[in-house]
């Protein structure tokens, strides 16, 4: 059974804030950050908050990912974002650790000059490989929306980027399915979503697949735009999301909203019991 649930704040306090959140919207399992989403400041965290969390989820059965900051690029051409990009994740990792999170999720990333390309992937190894030596939470690379010279935005571009870090057995996959129609995989046809789910299967092996994003999409397909919309009233159309929760490779996994959440919680409940329904 999938655990269905949403990315959740945590400002002001991630116990007092993120809780009732979860409890408000239905979420059975949480994704949050633990730094700003557009900065470079890495908070220490408060451990009287992060303990209270870490209870308050495991009282309640629900998983915590962690999403590092969307500044992440270890692709980058400048070495000053690629210094702040690593220590952004190392960041999140001890975060993640201290709240409980199985895993941290990173965009992939990109080069911007198509001349970089093979630096990136260089880079991508140094400074991925350390990270992922460490005992504590998986890292979860994300396929982007592509554009920009992305490193990985369909699905099959994960062959290199698995490549550069040996297949390492702590790397997993968070797949996007808002990122994955923009970048052109035709979620919305029928068995589109079935295809993309056994392309990435056949990609990096089963099992690496840990958690996804369900996200609908103001755009069309291969648009290279992320701009995510509430379930169903999207153009990639709640039957796509049907078969991905009957995919073999979902089965267990959590799932997680990032669609707009209206006023509070509101939009974020209303997507849950979407999915939930499409279980049924």
């Amino acid at each position: 059974m999938q655990l269905i649930g949403s990315h959740t704040p945590s400002g002001g306090g991630i116990a007092k804030t993120a809780l009732p959140y979860l409890d408000a919207a239905g979420s059975r399992a949480a994704q949050v950050y633990v730094s700003n989403s557009r900065g470079w400041a890495l908070p220490p965290g408060n451990p009287d908050q992060d303990a209270l969390f870490r209870a308050g989820c495991e009282e309640r059965d629900v998983p915590v990912y962690v999403h590092a900051s969307l500044l992440v690029n270890l692709g980058s051409p400048t070495p000053e974002t690629v210094e702040r990009s690593t220590a952004t994740l190392a960041h999140a990792l001890t975060r993640g650790t201290a709240i409980g999170a199985r895993a941290v999720v990173f965009h992939a990333g990109s080069s911007v000059d198509p001349e970089h390309y093979d630096a990136a992937l260089k880079q991508v190894r140094e400074a991925l490989l350390p990270l992922l030596d460490q005992d504590g939470p998986l890292l979860l690379v994300e396929p982007s929306a592509g554009g920009g010279r992305s490193l990985a935005s369909r699905v099959e571009h994960l062959t290199e980027y698995f490549d550069a870090v040996d297949h390492h057995p702590r790397l997993g996959v968070c797949f996007d399915t808002c990122h994955a129609w923009a970048a052109g995989h035709d979620l919305a046809g029928p068995g589109g979503m079935t295809a993309t789910l056994d392309l990435l299967t056949a990609t990096v092996g089963a099992g690496r697949l840990k958690l996804v994003h369900a996200n609908d999409s103001k755009d069309t397909c291969g648009s290279l735009r992320d701009r995510h919309e509430t379930i169903g009233k999207g153009t990639i159309g709640t039957a796509a999301f049907a078969e991905l929760l009957r995919h073999p490779s979902t089965q267990g996994l959590p799932i997680i909203v990032e669609t707009p959440s209206g006023k509070a919680h509101e939009g974020h409940a209303a997507d849950i019991a979407t999915l939930r329904g499409l279980l049924a």
